[in-house]
């Protein structure tokens, strides 16, 4: 059967428009809109707001990377920014010139002037902005220790040979003055009579160029990053800014000084919440503070270098005296490295001049007796595990004994404790003997095991000993050597302490010149077989500079002492491969990851404090004619190159 038919109606009102029945108007929409809006949650509305403030955020970074051209160039100019040029009309824009004659000038167009990099977008205010560029803000990067600079990672940065010399290296010096005032400018290269190059002013012309970038983009923090116009961090204490005091000082760049002392007096705190190397906190921050006072005589910084002083002072609460490498500065408590218990024997063999120093001018006996350095050096001088006076790399906090025994260098995390030997000697007025007889023991003891000379050309060279075998391997760091030799024979040491300062000054000079790029790698290994080519081979991962001091250091030292030109002939050479591949146009100088490609060598984006603090100061005094200026009669300069003084002789 069929079910009944039904019926269906349709209802249909009609009514005007202000009757308040339905309207899609869109004020009607609005309100409904806003209605379901209420209905949501306050977790669910604060999502959505979130969701868009996000999208808005993106947006605008994005924006800049969308709408600037790109190029492969390292600091992103785009092609079409060369001005329409022939790639093959770009000249180098460093010429090398005979040591001390003035390279004849290249005249450009205004036309053909290479178009600085796009503007980066300004961020939010810092409070510890520049004084120029208040309100800029940096991006933070960590630290990292001495010994593992040589891991840090690399910038991959590509571009051809024309567009990093033309985007990224800018001249050397400038020789013409400008058309607009007729002078010559800020950075360029002082000219003596004669056209001769002034080498102590180009010196001091680079160190200014140098702080010109830390000052805009790093002014308060620790180190510049040059490349990106930031700044990195590693214990947040402005070590760049302290460590070119004495520098400033010594350069008699007395307004940069005046400023960075106004920024000691106001900004620097070291109540703060924060870990530190016991080691680098010591010769770069109480070093410098220290030299710095005894430069200037302000008490200002002797109240800064008890205070730092103090709060290290934890760091020697352990077991067996051999202190911690690590001290946080607020809280003041010390630790060991979280992967092992061991600490250097650098770290703690290195840190006696500033503390002894510290402990002379203060009378405090808790900096140098029996709770600090001196107790250290008196545990290594008895300790076994030595091997011709040469020491392994490690020693246990807890036990005091030395670890992983039967590694033997002068490079890393050993170098300093033997340049200590001699200079804590030196400093005492050479009257600790115990100190005297592990140098000499340890020099002979380099003679025998570490010392070996290529057969091709005869280049002397430092290696490392591991377990009975001996690598041809020699860092830079090891460039300490000659001059810490020459010191020892000026004072009195064997003369064949010379001798071999003198051979070892030729082979860190080579480390330097067989590079294309006229700059040293962090790590050489030499070729001891005959008739070879070349005698300084370089693995890829050991390409990099990092802006080192110790060959120029040794450089000054060599001077010093003989009066010999040539080293200054090499220092100069030095000097202008930096000013060639490693100096950046808005200000500072970069570490760089590769030294045997002078075309693109690989720019790192970090300037390091030492820079500074020691290789422009190590220039800057081995060209001057001023043999009273740091007299080496009258101070000893600690591994930061921060001159302390020799003590007065009791009467």
């Amino acid at each position: 059967m069929y079910a009944p038919s039904r019926k269906d109606f349709i209802l249909l009102t009609l009514s005007d428009e202000d009757s308040g029945g339905y309207n899609n108007g869109k004020q009607w929409r609005r309100q409904s809109c806003w209605r379901k809006w209420k209905q949501l949650s306050r977790l669910q509305r604060s999502l959505i707001l979130f969701f868009f403030a996000m999208l808005l955020i993106c947006g605008i970074v994005m924006y800049p990377k969308v709408t600037w051209p790109r190029s492969d160039s390292p600091v992103g100019v785009a092609k079409d920014d060369w001005g329409g040029r022939d790639e093959h009309e770009l000249k180098p824009v460093l010429t090398r010139v005979v040591p001390g004659v003035l390279p004849v000038p290249q005249k450009q167009d205004q036309g053909q002037t290479l178009p600085e990099p796009p503007a980066e977008r300004k961020p939010h205010p810092n409070k510890q902005s520049s004084p120029v560029l208040q309100g800029r803000q940096q991006n933070v990067s960590g630290g990292q220790s001495r010994q593992d600079r040589q891991e840090e990672h690399e910038l991959k940065l590509k571009g051809s040979q024309n567009r990093w010399r033309g985007a990224m290296i800018e001249m050397e010096q400038m020789t013409e003055p400008q058309p607009s005032t007729g002078q010559k400018p800020r950075d360029a290269a002082p000219q003596q009579p004669g056209g001769l190059v002034d080498w102590p002013e180009a010196v001091k012309e680079a160190f200014r160029h140098a702080w010109k970038g830390y000052r805009e983009f790093a002014w308060g923090h620790d180190e510049l990053k040059p490349i990106s116009k930031s700044y990195g961090e590693w214990f947040g204490l402005g070590l760049t800014l302290i460590d070119a005091l004495d520098t400033m000082w010594i350069m008699g760049l007395k307004e940069e000084f005046e400023e960075a002392r106004k920024w000691v007096a106001t900004e620097l705190s070291f109540f703060r919440n924060v870990d530190v190397n016991l080691f680098e906190t010591t010769i770069r921050i109480l070093g410098g503070l220290l030299s710095t006072y005894h430069l200037t005589g302000d008490s200002l910084f002797l109240d800064k270098a008890k205070d730092i002083g103090s709060r290290l002072m934890p760091a020697f609460s352990t077991p067996s005296k051999i202190p911690y490498s690590d001290v946080n500065i607020g809280k003041g408590v010390a630790h060991p490295p979280r992967w092992t218990s061991d600490s250097t024997v650098a770290e703690v063999a290195s840190i006696q001049l500033e503390f002894r120093e510290l402990s002379r001018l203060t009378q405090d006996p808790q900096y140098q007796a029996s709770k600090a350095v001196d107790e250290v050096m008196k545990i290594v001088h008895r300790l076994d595990g030595k091997h011709d006076g040469l020491v392994p790399l490690f020693i246990n906090t807890n036990s005091g004994q030395f670890t992983h025994r039967g590694v033997f260098t002068l490079g890393a995390r050993a170098d300093s404790y033997y340049e200590y030997l001699l200079k804590q000697w030196i400093q005492g007025g050479k009257k600790e003997k115990e100190l005297l007889e592990d140098y000499l023991q340890a020099v002979e003891g380099v003679k025998k095991n570490l010392l070996r000379k290529t057969l091709s050309h005869g280049l002397t060279f430092v290696g490392e000993l591991s377990h009975g075998r001996f690598n041809p391997k020699m860092d830079h760091l090891v460039c300490f050597l000659p001059g810490t030799l020459a010191l020892g024979a000026y004072n009195g040491l064997p003369p064949n302490h010379m001798e071999l300062a003198t051979q070892l000054m030729e082979t860190c000079y080579q480390m330097y010149k067989q590079m294309e790029t006229g700059l040293s790698p962090e790590i050489a290994h030499f070729n001891l077989q005959p008739h070879s080519v070349r005698n300084v081979e370089v693995k890829s991962a050991d390409r990099h500079n990092l802006l080192r001091p110790e060959t120029v250091e040794s450089l000054f030292y060599m001077y010093r002492f003989t009066g010999d030109q040539r080293y200054r002939d090499w220092g100069w050479e030095i000097f202008q491969s930096f000013n060639k591949h490693t100096r950046v146009p808005s200000g500072g100088y970069t570490s760089i990851g590769n030294v045997r490609d002078p075309t693109n060598p690989s720019p790192r984006d970090k300037m390091e404090s030492f820079f500074l603090a020691e290789t422009l100061k190590y220039l800057y005094l081995l060209f001057s004619d001023d043999q009273e200026l740091i007299s080496l009669d009258k101070y000893v300069f600690n591994t930061e190159a921060h001159p302390l003084p020799i003590w007065p002789s009791d009467p």
